[in-house]
Order: C-alpha cells, then structure tokens, then sequence
C-alpha cells in the first residue's frame, strides 16, 4: 500500500515566517512532495521559493506550468496564478479569485484530494478570513488527512479557526510540532481510496479558467438574490457546507466571510459618495437662497433655505454612520 507522500500548505498573514520554520525543521531526506500557497499580490516578483530555499534542507522553487513533480521538492505558488497539481503535472489556473485571493489556498487543496486521495495531507497556516476552509474539507471529502496550525498562536488566527469550523480536522499542532507531525504521516501507509464527489472537480476546472455554464453551476449551487462585488452577476449558494460558500457564472468565488469583508468596504465608499452629493446640495440650496433673496423671491429663498437644513441633518446621519462603521483606531493595540 502506497503511503502519505503529497503535502499542500497554505496561509496569508504570518505565514511566510511560519513557513520558514516549517521547512527548516523538515530533514533533508524528506519523503513527499510539498505544494505551498501564500496570498501575495497580483504583482508579486516570485520571490518566496528564494526565501525558503535559504532556510531549508530540501530545493524550493516557483512553481511552473507542465512541469513534473519530484518527491522530496517544495513548489511555491507564484503570483496571480492558482497552483494546481493534475496526474502528476503542475499546472497553472488563471481561473477567477477565490475569496479575493489568486492565488488561492482552495483550489490547491482540492486538486491535491482529488488527484491523490489518502495519500494527500492539507496544512492550514496563520492568516486572515477563511481561505483554506472548504478546500480542507473537500480533501477531507476525498480521503486526505487534514491539519491546522494552533490558532492560540497564530499571527492571524482566521484562517486556522475557519478551517476547524468547516470540518471535522484530523490533527491541530503548534508550529514547532507540524515538522515532526508531518514527518510521521508521511511514514504511515495511505487509506483505501474512495468515491471523490463531482463537485470538487467541477470547481478544479472553474480555477483552471474553463468556462461552465449556467445548468452546470445549478448542479453544485442554488441563485440568490446577492450580487458579485467583482463583476456584479448574480450569485449561486453552493450547496455543499460548511463553510457557507457563494459562486458566481463567471466564477468569482466567497466565503461568507470573504463577502461580507469585500462588501462592507462597498458600503462604506457608497455612504462618502453619498454625503459628498448631499453637501454639493446644500451649498448649492444655500446658493440660490442667497440669490432668490436679492431678486427679492422671499418665498423661493425661504424654500432653498429649508432643502439646505434638511440637507445638513441629512448629511450629519451619514456622517454618524459612516464614523460608526469605520474601525476602532484603538483596536489591536495595547500589550
């Protein structure tokens, strides 16, 4: 029986740091594969393959499209490409973000629990909202052993929450214990494989860039009435959960949490648009009050002079929402 030798860890915030610990407690006769997904920007320079490779025992590298997997090799995700791994294959998915990240921590995971099934190992890091989540349990789906950093110490404890949330983890270890856990799966023998769902490989491809249509996407998920906040079609509940999860027809796809973060920031710049139109009004009500009142219009000053205070009280309720949604300036400080 084959054993454990496919690893996928991913992270956002502090993970780069925790990474580095990882690998550099990994012995360099390491027996798997290791596939590493770090949120970065779009325009990201590649460089975290040359910052592990400098704190390891075994070679680090980006990442590229068609190229073979070796055992005993860390790929890291390079920027703006979703990091898949098919029959054995790199590839490279320029499908749409997924909870506002590509690359994204799901996709990975999936492809790795779908192509290699018990011998797959899923590592949630350090980060922030819930990337990781789902794709943690879809491998779980598919027969893969999951694990997540100890959110008590994580930098960012988002990430490592949500994925316990999602699913039923198999193993929850400190930073300085995962090298030494992953060192014992990987001498285990894998499990018997099982029936991997449709689903997982229906969302592979959405990541890979292929286009679904609409009866396809009604076979993984259900239309409600919210929009996408990157495209502004409508979105579909996908109806596997936990976590709660939204696509939409082109393939944007969010946690709850993932949304509501994206959306607040949405509400937030429509409420200033807002205020700044309503104070234009005011000075233009209070403009041509002054001029009514010099043509001797008493009646039209006086009605410009009532539209100028309801403007202000008006702007003043906008002013109080908008400082009530802005975050504390003190949060997150202290010792």
């Amino acid at each position: 029986m084959s054993r454990r030798d496919i690893i996928a860890i991913g992270g956002s915030l502090g993970a780069v740091a925790a990474m580095k610990h990882l690998l550099g407690n990994l012995p360099s006769d390491f027996p798997a594969t290791v596939f590493v997904v770090i949120h970065v920007g779009a325009r990201g320079k590649d460089l975290l393959a040359d910052v592990f490779d400098a704190n390891t025992r075994i070679p680090v590298t980006t990442a590229v499209d068609g190229e073979q997997i070796e055992r005993g090799h860390v790929y890291v995700a390079p920027a703006d490409h979703h990091l898949l791994v098919i029959d054995g294959i790199i590839r490279l998915g320029r499908g749409p973000r997924e909870n506002l990240a590509r690359p994204a921590v799901d996709p990975l995971f999936r492809s790795v629990g779908l192509n290699y099934g018990p011998r797959a190992i899923a590592v949630v890091l350090t980060g922030m909202l819930n990337d990781g989540a789902a794709g943690l349990s879809d491998l779980k789906r598919c027969g893969g052993v999951t694990v997540v950093q100890n959110p008590s110490e994580a930098v960012a404890p988002d990430m490592p929450i949500g994925a316990l949330r999602a699913s039923d983890v198999d193993y929850r270890a400190s930073l300085d214990g995962l090298a030494a856990l992953l060192v014992e799966l990987t001498g285990e023998e894998a499990g018997s494989p099982v029936p991997i769902p449709g689903d997982i490989k229906l969302e592979i491809d959405i990541a890979l860039g292929r286009q679904i249509g609409s009866e396809t996407m009604r076979t993984i998920a259900d239309p409600v009435p919210i929009s996408c906040p990157a495209c502004g079609g409508v979105l579909s509940q996908i109806k596997n959960w936990p976590p709660l999860r939204f696509r939409c027809q082109v393939g944007h796809a969010y946690t709850s949490e993932a949304l509501a973060a994206e959306t607040e920031g949405a509400v937030d710049e429509a409420l200033r648009v807002a205020l700044r139109i309503i104070e234009e009004r005011v000075t233009l009500s209070e403009k041509m009050a002054e001029d009514a009142q010099r043509s001797g219009f008493a009646a039209a000053a006086a009605a410009n002079r009532r539209r100028a205070k309801e403007g202000r009280q008006h702007a003043e309720t906008l002013r109080r929402a908008i400082a009530g949604s802005a975050p504390d300036a003190t949060a997150g400080k202290g010792g």
